[in-house]
């Protein structure tokens, strides 16, 4: 199914995709508008692949970005106003538009269905448990087409085969590159490594 002809059932928005999509035109830029677009169709297709619930993979292809151009001081708020850890504080927008901006979702956008929320809350990080559909939403991010860069046909070719090899490879790449670029490691990609890479690593 293409996603201009999806149409909303489950009440899982208080809205039509047609009222969520203009406020993700409205919240992001031109480009990052067209990228959550092609995440939004990259999850249908996984979710069909996969037998997982369509409109919450439509949902949270299209909200996983949100609040990706919010300034650092909205995150730096919601951080002590929830009482989130302070670690966060050393890191910034790359880490914070998922791991805090569900909560912008949840509080601006109304959408309340916890599946949906965690698959924003972890597509940056990963988690060591992950659903089907937020292992969806973290590939659909990774592989979407508008995606260059070396081995994304590998991970395209991985994902639609085993969703969950898919997340390994994703995951062992990201390390590799924050480490071969001397960037910070977020403790959480750690635990997501341990768990996914050795399980399900094709190599």
């Amino acid at each position: 199914m293409k996603n201009s002809q999806m149409t909303y059932h489950e009440q899982i928005v208080p809205y039509s995709r047609k009222k969520l999509v203009k406020k993700l035109k409205d919240a992001l830029t031109d480009s990052r508008y067209q990228h959550v677009l092609r995440v939004e169709q990259t999850a249908m297709d996984l979710a069909e692949k996969n037998n997982v619930d369509i409109e919450r993979a439509s949902i949270a292809g299209l909200v996983h970005d949100y609040a990706k151009q919010r300034p650092d001081k909205d995150f730096i708020k919601a951080i002590h106003e929830y009482q989130l850890n302070p670690i966060l504080l050393n890191y910034g927008n790359s880490i914070w538009h998922g791991v805090v901006g569900w909560l912008f979702v949840k509080n601006e956008l109304q959408i309340n269905d916890i599946e949906v929320l965690n698959a924003v809350r972890y597509h940056t990080v990963g988690h060591q448990y992950m659903t089907p559909l937020e292992q969806i939403v973290y590939m659909a991010d990774y592989i979407e087409p508008g995606r260059d860069f070396p081995g994304v046909d590998d991970a395209r070719k991985i994902t639609f085969s085993n969703l969950q090899k898919g997340v390994a490879y994703q995951t062992k790449q990201t390390l590799s590159y924050l480490v071969a670029h001397n960037k910070p490691v977020f403790p959480q990609t750690i635990i997501t490594y341990n768990s996914w890479v050795p399980k399900f690593d094709l190599k």
